[in-house]
């Protein structure tokens, strides 16, 4: 087979090395699969051209602009995923293995692309919570803002999931408006350049937007400020090493870290052989040693169970791993492709000895392997190994010595408090996982081990079909973990592409502060005029621009009848001495749903136009309640707006509801989605 040159990508071009190669062997037949290097790179020019050339270009789009671009790099990582697959192969890894990087991967950049157009708005700053009244005049208030950091983001990724791996940090980057610097690990490196190269190839980035390092970063670190951000998948030792970089400490820069981790999987106490919690745990248990040949930072390390229960694991977890068939990934009838590298098997063949000195080894022999399809010793193959420790507060090594393979190790626990226990004595973890139908026993697994582990999943009967699984990080759900784990945190939804950004308090008037963010803000000038607000399209209309109605006085018999209407016969506005006694009423109110609709009522232009549809309200809050003889009317403004299609975009206007008096009586934001 002769060997693929795997290119780096820098200042918008494809480079070849000048010279440094070091080759890069197939995980499955030992032989040379490619040759990688970056000697002649300039990493200061590299550095640079992101700062001076992706930054401006992406902190030019939207949110919605670079979410569209998100969707589009997805929509040709699919068209093309069967290149990935065949590629994907040399790495060890099965297609079921190969589905969670590549269509994982993808999978990600549409629910990044997918949030980024529901979420975030149509604009380059993104707004934080309420805004905050300073002053008694509500003259000069605050709002705190995010704004993409003016640096590059460079992201260093682990062997194990070259195409997820690289993708699940690309997109909140991408989204947030930062350049990045992908440097892939060198095992694995001619996936993640394939499907880099499917991504130039749609060209649908702006330039430098993205570059690509297929060797050793050199001295790139030398070179980053306090905007840079570098985010890193991999063992604690190198991001120790990372971390330490005196430029790293002096400049302050931002350090994103998701390290491997001990990770424990808890069979509660009411799982007892025969539920179906307890069949759960073990085919759980099981699938997570032998997907990707058990090379998941979030895999099973630990099993713990109740002592009592111990045997009747064991021989469920040795029935199902003796059928695991390992060989040739290709061939259907293979469960577990092999190790990434013979490199690391070796590793993980020397720290099961480490582990053995405190456990024994129940199933599986780490020297030796039966292998289908493939030359065991030519690949980089081992089998399953489960080891038992009988004495789990004895045996550090269990709790401090992790082999990224195959591996897991079966330990007792007492009752549930020693299992949690035992579960945070990995000092921090990515990810933790509870069988158990009892949700007192989960309650309080949450309440003892939260704070040690960045993700807890509790699965049952009830939730088993539809669940993800222990060892599956979410795009919409926080990956990191405190401790060993790294404490860090990936991805998370909107939460990650803050990670990106800079949270700024913005002090000011109302009206510049409203002008600086897009919205109309508390106590900003509103505008008024002859042309009702739903008179006007979305292109038309502007922020601020408010309807002040005319008055409603409120009546006994509106009350009575929209009680009998609608069914609605509460106390409060059926019943006169009842609603007297109440130290909230002081008598008889009208319903808040009936000052709702007498405010649609007081506001609505009815006749057709460019106000489509009205789909919700929000933030509703009835503040002070009106009584019957009360008048009530309301202002109308237009708070904020966004478009979501060439043809129709959503507005959300602020509603005021006040009395007779100027009492404010309720506020809510109407959204509505208007023509443009």
């Amino acid at each position: 087979m002769k060997p693929h040159y795997v290119l780096n990508y820098a200042n918008g071009r494809w480079i070849e090395p000048i010279g440094g190669w070091a080759e890069v062997m197939c995980a499955v037949t030992g032989d040379v699969v490619a040759v990688v290097g970056s000697q002649g790179l300039n990493f200061a020019a590299m550095a640079e051209y992101a700062r001076c050339v992706g930054g401006p270009n992406l902190r030019a789009l939207t949110f919605h602009d670079r979410a569209k671009i998100l969707k589009a790099l997805a929509e040709a990582l699919m068209a093309r995923k069967e290149e990935l697959y065949e590629i994907s192969y040399h790495t060890g890894a099965t297609r079921q293995d190969a589905w969670i990087d590549i269509e994982g991967g993808a999978g990600t950049l549409f629910s990044y692309a997918s949030k980024g157009r529901r979420e975030l708005p149509d604009a380059t700053l993104l707004i934080d919570g309420e805004a905050e009244k300073i002053g008694k005049t509500g003259s000069f208030i605050g709002q705190h803002v995010w704004s993409p950091l003016q640096g590059v983001a460079v992201q260093i990724n682990a062997f194990n999931f070259p195409v997820w791996g690289m993708l699940e940090k690309l997109a909140p980057a991408l989204l947030a408006g930062v350049p990045v610097i992908v440097k892939p690990a060198s095992a694995s490196v001619y996936l993640a350049e394939h499907a880099f190269k499917i991504m130039i190839a749609a060209d649908v980035l702006p330039p430098g937007a993205v570059q690509f390092i297929a060797g050793s970063p050199g001295d790139l670190l030398d070179h980053l400020t306090g905007q840079d951000v570098i985010s890193f998948t991999g063992s604690a030792a190198t991001a120790a090493k990372l971390k330490g970089h005196p430029t790293v400490i002096r400049e302050g820069v931002r350090f994103i870290a998701e390290q491997d981790s001990l990770n424990a999987s808890i069979l509660g106490p009411d799982a007892a052989p025969g539920s179906p919690e307890f069949d759960l745990f073990v085919r759980e248990v099981a699938k997570e040693m032998t997907v990707k040949a058990g090379q998941k930072c979030t895999a099973i390390r630990r099993v713990i169970v109740p002592a009592a229960w111990m045997d009747d694991v064991e021989v469920a977890l040795v029935a199902r791993l003796s059928q695991v068939v390992v060989g040739d990934p290709r061939a259907e009838t293979t469960r577990m492709g092999s190790l990434i590298s013979r490199a690391q098997r070796d590793d993980v063949r020397a720290k099961v000895a480490e582990l053995s000195e405190v456990a024994t080894v129940v199933f599986g022999d780490p020297q030796t392997v039966e292998v289908s399809g493939a030359d065991a010793e030519a690949g980089a193959f081992m089998s399953p190994v489960l080891l038992r420790c009988i004495d789990p507060w004895a045996g550090d090594a269990i709790h401090d010595v992790e082999a990224f393979g195959p591996v897991a190790t079966l330990m007792p626990c007492g009752d549930l408090e020693d299992a949690i226990a035992l579960a945070n004595r990995g000092k921090g973890s990515l990810v933790a996982s509870l069988f158990t139908y009892d949700p007192a026993v989960a309650r309080q697994a949450v309440l003892g081990a939260g704070a040690f582990h960045g993700r807890l999943a509790i699965i049952d009967r009830d939730s088993a079909k539809e669940s993800t699984g222990h060892g599956s990080p979410l795009p919409v759900l926080v990956h990191g973990g405190p401790g060993r784990a790294g404490g860090g945190e990936e991805m998370g939804g909107v939460r990650g592409v803050t990670h990106y950004m800079q949270r700024t308090a913005l002090q000011g008037s109302p009206r510049t502060l409203s002008a600086i963010v897009g919205q109309q803000l508390i106590g900003a000038p509103q505008t008024t005029g002859d042309v009702h607000p739903f008179r006007k399209r979305y292109g038309e209309l502007e922020l601020g621009y408010t309807l002040n109605t005319t008055s409603r006085t409120i009546s006994l018999e509106d009350i009575e009848h929209f009680a009998h209407f609608t069914g609605d016969t509460f106390y409060a506005h059926m019943d006169e001495e009842a609603a007297k006694a109440s130290p909230i009423f002081g008598g008889r109110v009208a319903h808040g749903y009936l000052i709702l609709s007498f405010a649609a009522g007081l506001f609505v232009d009815p006749a057709p136009g460019p106000v489509l549809a009205n789909y919700g309200l929000e933030s509703l809050r009835f503040v002070k309640p009106m009584k019957p003889g009360d008048s009530m009317s309301v202002a109308l403004t237009a708070k904020s707006k966004a478009l979501r299609n060439p043809q129709m975009g959503e507005v959300r206007w602020g509603v005021v509801v006040t009395n007779q008096d100027g009492d404010v009586a309720a506020t809510y934001d109407l959204l509505t989605m208007n023509a443009v």
